[in-house]
This record gives C-alpha cells, sequence and structure tokens, in this order.
C-alpha cells in the first residue's frame, strides 16, 4: 500500500466517522481525479429515507457535480466497506478506472465476496479492484458500531 493510498482511505474512514455520528452504517468514500478528491459521500440511506443512499453513490455524485460529467473515467473510487451490487453498478456506469475498498463483506461484497462483478468479462466496463487497504481500521469501525447497536461494549 503506498502512503496515497493509505491517505485516501483515511479520509474515507474520516466520512464513515461521520456517518457512524449521524446513526447510519459508517461507511465512507472518496472519489479521485489524478491524486485529488473530487467527491465525497458517506452512508445515509436512514436518515435520508432512501435506499439508494450509500457512500459510494453519494461520492460518485459529488464526483459527477464537480467534474461537470457523469463519466468520471480516468477516477478512482476509495471505500471503506466493499461495495455491493448496486454501487458497482454505479460504479461501471460512470467508467471508475479502479476501486480501492478497506473491509470485505462476506454478506453483500461484490469484488470477490458474494460474486466478483468486476471480473465479468460479459459486462462491458471493467475496473481494476484492490481490497484490504486499511481492512483492520474500516473493519473495526464496523464492528464497533454493530457492537453498540447490539448494546455491548466492545470498542475498537
Amino acid at each position: 500500500m503506498s502512503l496515497e493510498e493509505e491517505a485516501l482511505m483515511r479520509e474515507a474512514i474520516a466520512l464513515a466517522r461521520e456517518a457512524g455520528a449521524c446513526g447510519e452504517v459508517p461507511v465512507g468514500a472518496v472519489v479521485v481525479q489524478d491524486g485529488r478528491i473530487v467527491g465525497r459521500g458517506f452512508n445515509a440511506p436512514i436518515s435520508r429515507q432512501d435506499p439508494t443512499a450509500h457512500a459510494e453513490i453519494a461520492a460518485l455524485r459529488d464526483a459527477a457535480r464537480t467534474l461537470d460529467d457523469y463519466r468520471l473515467a480516468g477516477c478512482d473510487l476509495y471505500v471503506t466497506l466493499e461495495p455491493c451490487a448496486m454501487c458497482a453498478g454505479a460504479m461501471f456506469h460512470a467508467r471508475i478506472r479502479r476501486v480501492v475498498f478497506g473491509a470485505a463483506d462476506p454478506k453483500t461484497g461484490v469484488c470477490g465476496s458474494t460474486i466478483d462483478l468486476f471480473a465479468q468479462t460479459r459486462l462491458n466496463h471493467h475496473a481494476t479492484v484492490t481490497g484490504g487497504v486499511l481492512a483492520e481500521d474500516c473493519g473495526a469501525l464496523l464492528s464497533s458500531f454493530f457492537a453498540a447497536r447490539r448494546g455491548r461494549t466492545e470498542t475498537a
């Protein structure tokens, strides 16, 4: 992992903390073009009453506004949790070049955990995927959040 990858994932982690502070599942994402963050987002489906308000979708929307283009070719997306099918589909349509995620999601992750959508040759766009960047930090945020929800006092 490069220092740049680590710094960008730490930005996503900071956004995930914001989501957690709002009572949302702590997931954060950033979209990067040429080393510069052009989009930020964190989970907000509960507060927005919107099932599509995932961190990745928010970051893609923010980047599209910033760049004034829905095509984000040449951009990379960093997210603290392995993307779901909905978010992966949005990344395909946006033409994201690279996806970097922290913690694996064995229940809904589609970058290899349940299926690898990015490896499907029949799809018209392919991004490279790197998983496990600051996975322990990203996973600890999620574990702490869900432990607190269950009423336990685990900390990470």
